[in-house]
C-alpha cells in the first residue's frame, strides 16, 4: 500500500503500523515483486518523514522530490512546488550522479496541504526538462528576432527621414529658383518696355532733331548706336533667360 509522507504526524504513525503488520485488505493490483519494491521504497522514505518536511519548511516550497541514492543508501530531497519546478531547480546542483537516481520518485507535499505523495518518474522529469529548455530556447530566438525586427523599423523609420529631408531640400531649392527666374522675367519685361519707351521716345527726338537742323546728324547717329547697344544687351539677357528656364525645366522634371 502507498505511505502518505504528506499527512498529519496521526497519519503517520498509523500508516507506519500498517505497513509493519502486513495488512492488506484487499488483493494488489500490481505484481509481487513490483508491490515489494514500493513498499519497501515508502518504508524507506517513512523512516526519514521528519527530515524530509524540515527541508520542505526550510525551503519554503509546496513539497520536494524524495528519494533514496541508489550509490550512497542516503536520502535526498529537493524542495519545489511542483515536481518538474524541483527537478529544474535542482538538478544542475545535484551532486547525485545520474545513475544513483532511482527510476520512481515521489514528490511529498507539506503537511498543510491535502494531497497525497505523488510518484513520478525520471524519465518523465527529463522529458518535462527537455521541453521546458526547448521552450525556453524558443524564447530566446523569438526575443532576438523581434530585436532584429525592431533595429530593422528604425534603421527604415531613419532612412524614410532622411530621404523625405532631401526632398523638402530640392523643393526648397526649386522655389528659390521658381522665385529667381520669376525675378529675371520681371526685370527682363521692365527692361523691353523701358527699351521701348526710349527708342519710341528717341525716334521722336530724332524727327524732331532732323527737322530742326542737320547739325544734330552726329547727335542722332551716336544715340542709334547706344540703342543698337541696348538692343544687343537684351537680345542676350533673352537668351541668358532661355538657358536658365530650360536648366529650371529639366531640375523640375527630374523631382517629379
Amino acid at each position: 500500500m502507498r505511505l502518505l509522507l504528506a499527512a498529519r504526524p496521526g497519519t503517520w504513525l498509523v500508516g507506519l503500523a500498517l505497513l509493519a503488520v502486513g495488512c492488506v485488505s484487499q488483493p494488489s493490483l500490481v505484481p509481487e515483486k513490483q508491490a515489494d519494491a514500493i513498499e519497501i521504497r515508502e518504508r524507506a522514505l517513512a523512516s526519514h518523514a521528519a527530515s524530509i518536511q524540515d527541508t520542505i519548511r526550510q525551503s519554503n516550497s509546496l513539497g520536494a522530490l524524495a528519494f533514496i541514492d541508489n550509490a550512497t543508501g542516503r536520502l535526498v530531497v529537493l524542495p519545489g512546488d511542483t515536481p518538474g519546478d524541483a527537478w529544474a531547480r535542482h538538478q544542475a546542483a545535484s551532486s547525485t550522479a545520474p545513475s544513483s537516481i532511482p527510476p520512481v520518485v515521489d514528490f511529498v507535499y507539506r503537511p498543510d496541504i491535502a494531497k497525497t505523495p505523488e510518484t513520478v518518474t525520471v524519465k518523465s522529469l527529463e522529458e518535462q526538462q527537455r521541453l521546458r529548455d526547448t521552450l525556453a530556447a524558443t524564447d530566446t530566438e523569438m526575443r532576438k528576432l523581434s530585436d532584429s525586427i525592431e533595429a530593422v523599423r528604425r534603421e527604415t523609420q531613419s532612412a524614410i527621414a532622411a530621404s523625405r529631408e532631401d526632398v523638402q531640400k530640392s523643393l526648397d531649392a526649386l522655389t528659390e529658383d521658381l522665385a529667381a527666374a520669376r525675378k529675371f522675367m520681371l526685370q527682363t519685361a521692365q527692361l523691353g518696355w523701358l527699351d521701348h519707351e526710349v527708342t519710341s521716345e528717341n525716334a521722336n527726338t530724332l524727327r524732331k532733331l532732323t527737322a530742326a537742323s542737320q547739325d544734330l546728324t552726329a547727335t542722332s547717329t551716336k544715340l542709334t548706336e547706344t540703342i543698337q547697344h541696348l538692343s544687343d544687351t537684351l537680345n542676350r539677357q533673352l537668351k541668358d533667360l532661355a538657358a536658365r528656364l530650360d536648366a529650371l525645366q529639366n531640375r523640375v522634371t527630374n523631382v517629379k
